[in-house]
């Protein structure tokens, strides 16, 4: 296997680099089978391990194998954000989460911002407000009883932040998609 660099990785986690065209072209095989349940269910586990093959010979290989080493910052940093996809609506401590990460407050701050390009918190309320989204688009919940099943204490605070996320404000995503107000 190839040992890419990750040095821009580190500095950046988040880039846009052309798709290699081998890796390209097995997702777009496993795509097209979507629409051919019978051969998705044959072919599936071996393109996605030609797939997989494929990403780990890539120039950011090493980086990948990272991401699923045990014990490594990205699987300590991936228990917590477990935790957070879990209990999203509470309110939880960064030095607990620290704590279950196994790290300094400031050594799981720079991990998870690396990981994650947010801050917990940042990560917390995004959880928060898709999952308000979904309840409101999905479920037909109102908007303030969306933003209180989600965590938020104030109606106005979730008002600013889902526009803040999602370039509108949650009274017209729902009444974009067909729902009421109420």
């Amino acid at each position: 296997m190839t040992d890419g660099s990750v040095d821009a990785v580190q500095a950046s986690p988040i880039k846009i680099e052309p798709v290699d065209a081998k890796v390209a072209d097995a997702a777009l095989r496993l795509m097209r089978l979507l629409e051919q349940p019978k051969a998705l269910f044959a072919l599936r586990s071996g393109i996605l391990r030609e797939l997989h093959y494929w990403l780990l010979e890539s120039r950011h290989g090493s980086a990948i194998r990272r991401l699923g080493t045990e014990q490594s910052q990205a699987d300590r940093i991936g228990r917590v954000i477990r935790v957070l996809r879990q209990q999203y609506g509470q309110t939880l401590r960064i030095e607990t989460l620290a704590r279950l990460a196994g790290m300094s407050e400031a050594s799981f701050h720079k991990h998870f911002r690396a990981i994650t390009t947010l801050s917990p918190l940042q990560f917390q309320k995004q959880l928060r407000l898709i999952e308000a989204r979904r309840l409101m688009l999905a479920s037909g919940e109102t908007i303030t009883n969306a933003a209180y099943a989600v965590g938020y204490l104030s109606v106005p605070q979730f008002t600013r932040e889902y526009s803040r996320l999602f370039g509108a404000p949650p009274r017209r995503d729902i009444q974009l998609s067909g729902g009421s107000c109420n």
